[in-house]
């Protein structure tokens, strides 16, 4: 089946869905060309909440908080110029990430599908032949670009800072610690992602988006530290405990890279746990891909 290259669809200069165009060539893949309609679906969605992003200045906005509260820190921390002084900014990086970045990207992530049905976005995109788990997985990650990026240059900046002042001399923990953060930052956009969906507007996908926060961040954490105090438990259970929280798993990775594993809190057990890095990172590329799935297919029984 041939169709002119005038029936082919394409994304309008803001980036909104119209009546007679929408999304590049989502709905000029004609059945025959179903096999590979999905991806480039998929494809038109992530350009355009790219650029949806880009100019309403979260990119923007994003790179400058990342770097501002980075560069603060590596600034002021007063650590001397020796590898242990590098680790030591490192762990102080860290202990920042695992607030801030869950934080930026909840709420980057938290009206990516309730904010865009109750602007009509989705109502007239849906209103295309594109798969509605095909929009879920553009949307997030057309957004999952953005954050990323605003990670690497945020935190890399304050990257080249410490290069100058510490050489390449355990440089590889830093990137080590990028890389971590980037998994969590794409994390928490997940499951962003996953409560907009099950939504029904903006202010309960906010409120949703807070208590995930306050339970991965703070809330988890505690209540592990009071049971393994509490009771021994064995280091398969540890193990479980620190794989049911994605911020666990980022102090394992940062932490176990730096050889800190039982400094202080709930930190001092993942070392009992036994978790090897490529575990952990299994662990957090899954705690992206559960999500993202689980929002593909809700989205089919949402009422618009």
């Amino acid at each position: 089946m041939t169709h002119d290259a005038s029936d082919e669809q394409r994304i309008p200069d803001d980036g909104r869905a119209q009546p007679d165009g929408g999304y590049a060539t989502v709905a000029g893949t004609a059945a025959p060309d179903g096999e590979r309609a999905g991806p480039r679906q998929v494809f038109a969605v992530a350009v355009t909440e790219y650029r949806l992003a880009v100019r309403s200045r979260w990119a923007l906005a994003l790179t400058a908080l990342f770097a501002a509260f980075a560069l603060g820190l590596t600034t002021f921390s007063g650590a001397s110029v020796s590898p242990e002084g590098f680790e030591r900014t490192v762990a102080s990086l860290a202990v920042l990430a695992v607030y801030l970045v869950p934080l930026a990207a909840l709420a980057f992530g938290y009206d990516a599908i309730v904010g865009n049905e109750e602007i009509g976005w989705l109502h007239a995109l849906f209103a295309l032949p594109v798969a509605r788990r095909w929009v879920v997985i553009g949307t997030y990650l057309g957004r999952a670009i953005v954050l990323a990026s605003a990670v690497v240059i945020g935190f890399g900046i304050a990257g080249v800072f410490l290069l100058r002042e510490f050489g390449f001399a355990g440089f590889e923990v830093y990137v080590g610690f990028l890389l971590s953060t980037i998994g969590l930052a794409l994390v928490f956009l997940a499951i962003g992602v996953l409560l907009s969906t099950v939504a029904a507007e903006k202010t309960h996908a906010l409120g949703l988006a807070l208590l995930a926060w306050a339970w991965f961040v703070l809330v988890h954490d505690l209540l592990a530290l009071g049971v393994t105090a509490a009771f021994p438990l064995p280091d398969w259970a540890v193990s479980l405990l620190v794989l049911a929280n994605p911020a666990g798993i980022f102090r394992a990775l940062v932490l176990g890279a730096l050889g800190a594993g039982g400094d202080a809190g709930f930190a001092a057990i993942l070392t009992e746990a036994g978790l090897s890095a490529p575990v952990l990172t299994v662990a957090l590329v899954a705690w992206i891909a559960l999500p993202i799935a689980l929002a593909a297919s809700l989205i089919r029984r949402r009422r618009l």
